[in-house]
């Protein structure tokens, strides 16, 4: 008889944004995970999030694996995603993503 072994839940931030891919210019969903410093995109925002879930779980279980400590989850209940808005004298040269 196989015995189930015990899962952990972790929660940690995630940002999806709009994107394009380099090369091909096509659009897609960038996600990224600043606590472990992870990205990952998709062509939907469900592809981007699921995508960087592997991503999340495969870097961890290797954390874990190696013994090396595992940065701690995020509490999704604090901080604030807010948008700002700067004035600029001159005409700037944007950059193309």
């Amino acid at each position: 008889m196989v015995m189930a072994t015990e899962k952990t839940i972790f929660n940690y931030r995630v940002v999806v944004e709009p994107d394009e891919r380099i090369g091909t210019n096509e659009a897609c969903f960038t996600a990224y995970c600043p606590t472990l410093r992870i990205a990952d995109d998709g062509d939907t925002i469900d592809e981007a999030l699921a995508n960087i879930k592997e991503g999340i779980e495969c870097y961890l279980e290797a954390l874990i694996k190696e013994g090396q400590e595992v940065p701690r989850p995020d509490n999704l209940s604090e901080g604030v995603i807010s948008g700002i808005t700067v004035k600029l004298q001159g005409r700037p040269h944007f950059s193309s993503l």
